[in-house]
C-alpha cells in the first residue's frame, strides 16, 4: 500500500502533529494518490452509462472523445497551477491568489456543494444495485434513503480511523472495481475477433454537433474527480511531482478505458436492448458470457460505488479543512486529530450529506440519482471554469487555459440554463457563510 508514515504521533485530540501540519505524518503516496483520482472517476455512473449512450449511436464515442480531451486539458492546467503555485496548496488557493479571497470563497463553496451532492448521489446509486440482490431495500418508501445513509456513515467510520485506512480501502476497492470493466474488454475484443457479433454501422444514428454534445454531456459525470488529488495537496507526499503524475495519469487511463467499455457495450449489444436495460454492464455479460457472471457484475458496480463513496468522503473533509484553514469557513472546521485527521469536518459533512438524501427520501431511487447527479455535475462546473480562468490570469500554461476556460463554458451550457443556474443559486447562497467568517478575522 502506497501510503507512506508510520503509526506513531500525539494522542487523539492533538490538533498538530508532531511535524508541526496539524496533519500527522501519514500521507499518501503516488499509487494512493492515482488511487484517489480513478477510484473517485470510476464510481456510479460508468455502470449506467451505456444505455443512455446506445441510442446515440457512434456520437456516444465522439463524445467520450470530447469529454476526455477537454477533462484531460483542464486536468494539465490543475497540475501546472501546482508547480507555479505551490503555496496555494488547492483549486481554492488558486482561484483566491488570482481573483481574491471572495471570489475564492464562492467558488470553493459551490465546489464542496457539489461534493456533499455526489456523495449522496453514488450513496443512492449503490443502493439502487444492491437493491437489484435485495429487493427488500426498496420495498418501503423511505427504505433507499435509509439504506443510503446508513452507507454514508459506514463509509465516514472508514475515514475516521484516519488517511491511512481510507487510502487502503481506496486503493483495494480499485483494484476490484476495476475487474467488471476488464472482462467486458476481453469478451469484446474475443467477440470482433471471432466475428460473434456485429457493430453498430456507422450511419445508423445520423452524427451531428447537437448530439455529440449531449453525449458529451452524459459522459462528463463518469469523468469528474481528475481534481481529485489537487485537492488533498498538504495530504500528498511530494506533491509537484505526484500531483501531477497522479492526475494526468489516472484521467487519461480512466477515460481511455470508459471509451473501450463503453462503447463496445454500446456498439455491440443491439441498440433496443443496450437502450432498455437497467444494468447494461450485466446484460452484456448475461447476453455473451452467462448469467452467474453478469450477477457477480451488479456486486462489483456496489464495490465500485462504495470505494468512489469513500474518496469522495475524503475529499468533502479535506477540503472544509483546507478551506477553514484559508479562512474561507469557520476556524472550528480547521481542527484535526493527532494523525491529522479533520473528525470535526467530517462529521458535519456526513450529516449534510445525510439531509440531502433525507430531503429527497421520498423520490423515486431513479428520481433522486437523476436530481442530485445534474446538481453536482453542474456545479463541479463552476470549479473548473474558475481554474482555468485562474490559470490564464497567472500566466500559466495560457494556451491549454484558453482551452480550457472554452470547455468548461461549453460544457455549462450543455448542462442547461436550468442546472447551471440552480448552481449558481446555490453558489449564492454561501453569503451568509462568507460574512460568517469575516466576523473572525
Amino acid at each position: 500500500m502506497d501510503v507512506a508514515g508510520d503509526d506513531t504521533g500525539p494522542p487523539a485530540g492533538v490538533s498538530t502533529a508532531s511535524d508541526g501540519t496539524g496533519l500527522g505524518k501519514v500521507h499518501l503516496g503516488l499509487l494512493a494518490a492515482m488511487a484517489l483520482v480513478m477510484g473517485n472517476m470510476i464510481g456510479s455512473g460508468v455502470f449506467l452509462l451505456p444505455a443512455s449512450l446506445a441510442p446515440l449511436g457512434w456520437n456516444a464515442v465522439a463524445g467520450w472523445i470530447v469529454t476526455t480531451a477537454g477533462v484531460l486539458v483542464l486536468a494539465y492546467v490543475l497540475t501546472g497551477l501546482t508547480k507555479a503555485q505551490p503555496g496555494a496548496g488547492s483549486p481554492a488557493g488558486f482561484v483566491s491568489v488570482a481573483f481574491g479571497q471572495m471570489t475564492g470563497f464562492f467558488v470553493s463553496w459551490i465546489y464542496l456543494v457539489s461534493i456533499w451532492t455526489a456523495v449522496a448521489t453514488i450513496a443512492v446509486a449503490a443502493v439502487s444495485y444492491m437493491s437489484s440482490v435485495l429487493p427488500a431495500l426498496s420495498a418501503a418508501p423511505f427504505g433507499p434513503a435509509l439504506a443510503a445513509i446508513v452507507l454514508l456513515w459506514l463509509t465516514a467510520l472508514i475515514n475516521l480511523r484516519g488517511l491511512r485506512s481510507a487510502g487502503g480501502f481506496q486503493i483495494a476497492t480499485l483494484a476490484i472495481k476495476i475487474v467488471p470493466l476488464l472482462v467486458v474488454i476481453v469478451i469484446a475484443a474475443r467477440l470482433l475477433f471471432n466475428g460473434e457479433a456485429q457493430v453498430m454501422p456507422l450511419d445508423a444514428v445520423p452524427i451531428t454537433p447537437g448530439s455529440i454534445n449531449v453525449s458529451a454531456t452524459l459522459t462528463l459525470w463518469a469523468l469528474l474527480g481528475f481534481e481529485s488529488a489537487s485537492i488533498v495537496a498538504a495530504r500528498v507526499r511530494n506533491p509537484q511531482v505526484n500531483i501531477a503524475r497522479a492526475t494526468l495519469w489516472g484521467t487519461g487511463l480512466t477515460g481511455l478505458l470508459y471509451l473501450i467499455v463503453c462503447s463496445a457495450i454500446a456498439m455491440l449489444l443491439p441498440m433496443s436492448i443496450a437502450a432498455a436495460s437497467p444494468a447494461p454492464f450485466a446484460t452484456f455479460v448475461a447476453r455473451y458470457w452467462n448469467g452467474s457472471a453478469a450477477a457477480m457484475v451488479t456486486l462489483f458496480a456496489v464495490v465500485s460505488c462504495v470505494g468512489a463513496l469513500n474518496g469522495w468522503t475524503l475529499l468533502e473533509a479535506e477540503l472544509s479543512r483546507d478551506m477553514a484553514v484559508r479562512g474561507l469557513l469557520p476556524r472550528w472546521f480547521a481542527s484535526t486529530d493527532g494523525e491529522g485527521t479533520p473528525r470535526r469536518a467530517l462529521v458535519v459533512s456526513t450529516g449534510i450529506t445525510t439531509l440531502f438524501v433525507i430531503m429527497n427520501g421520498l423520490r423515486s431511487m431513479r428520481g433522486l440519482f437523476e436530481y442530485l447527479l445534474l446538481l453536482s455535475t453542474s456545479a463541479t462546473l463552476w470549479l473548473y471554469l474558475a481554474c482555468a480562468l485562474a490559470a490564464w490570469k497567472l500566466r500559466v500554461c495560457r494556451p491549454f487555459a484558453a482551452l480550457g476556460t472554452l470547455y468548461a463554458l461549453w460544457a455549462l451550457w450543455g448542462a442547461g440554463i436550468g442546472a447551471s443556474g440552480m448552481s449558481f443559486i446555490l453558489m449564492a447562497l454561501g453569503l451568509p457563510i462568507w460574512l460568517w467568517t469575516r466576523r473572525e478575522t
